[in-house]
């Protein structure tokens, strides 16, 4: 559970930051019920859990008309009244003290120009800031503290005014005409000038051609560059293959050829004989 509240959170913040321009660190006004809360429960120290809460660092406000509104409730809310002074006080623009829940929604105003945070435990002043545009909104529950959702009418503002941002306004629009005409006139300008300069440079041009044709005529120079055709040699000798030497295919075992005669002689193979009669005759004798 903790970690999908934890995911809901960053999701609410995310929302805020990009539609409505919060940036951290995040101011936090607590009214005196928020603080009483914090105490009674021991969330303490108060910047620390909340900064937990929003996932970056914070800094915590309240009101004058809300100190006032703690001291009248008596002694018994002296812890919190003392924790309401080390807070940083608002300015809220009345003379006159007003309760707890007008002041803030005096302090926020109707779009919530200075980007707080409201925590207050006050469900009916919740419900009145759910209907202004780009107020997020803490509160506490028992030994946790929890960041509502975005109403309705807080993603319906988002989405007007990101329509609008799409669209172009009127004095943007007659803005963008001027331009375009202002640089529709200087283009015209200068295509006309462009034109004339280069037909003039085009003549120039032409003319030093024929001049430096004329001189080369006169002193026997030749415009380009001749080149040499390449004839075709021979293959390269590394490249190719060494001769071999002719070799008889049929080559006659045994036999030579006279230089004189060319008469042909056999060369015959002594034939190894076997001693083995004269052996045999010697024995018998």
């Amino acid at each position: 559970m903790r970690l999908k509240r934890q995911k809901k959170h960053r999701k609410a913040v995310k929302f805020y930051k990009a539609c409505y321009g919060f940036r951290h660190p995040y101011k936090v006004l607590c009214d005196g019920t928020f603080i009483h809360h914090l105490l009674t429960y021991r969330l303490t120290p108060a910047d620390h859990s909340l900064s937990n809460l929003l996932g970056d660092s914070v800094t915590l406000f309240t009101t004058k008309c809300a100190i006032v509104e703690l001291k009248r409730l008596g002694k018994s809310y002296s812890e919190s009244i003392d924790a309401a002074h080390s807070l940083i006080t608002a300015r809220c623009d009345h003379d006159k003290i007003k309760n707890a829940d007008a002041c803030i929604m005096d302090v926020v105003g109707e779009n919530n120009s200075e980007h707080f945070f409201v925590a207050t435990q006050d469900a009916h002043l919740r419900q009145k800031l759910q209907l202004v545009p780009g107020v997020p909104l803490v509160f506490g529950l028992r030994n946790s503290l929890l960041l509502e959702k975005p109403s309705a009418v807080q993603l319906q503002f988002a989405k007007a005014s990101e329509e609008e941002r799409l669209h172009m306004s009127e004095s943007e629009y007659k803005m963008l005409k001027k331009r375009t005409e202002r640089l529709l006139k200087t283009e015209d300008i200068r295509a006309s000038s462009d034109g004339n300069e280069d037909v003039g440079d085009q003549e120039s041009a032409m003319k030093a051609v024929r001049k430096t044709h004329t001189v080369h005529k006169r002193l026997g120079v030749k415009d380009g560059p001749q080149f040499k055709r390449k004839k075709a040699k021979g293959p390269n000798p590394l490249s190719c293959k060494k001769k071999k030497n002719p070799v008889n295919p049929n080559p006659v075992l045994g036999k030579e050829r006279n230089d004189k005669d060319g008469a042909v002689r056999s060369r015959s193979r002594k034939r190894k004989r076997s001693r083995g009669g004269k052996k045999l005759v010697e024995s018998d004798v």
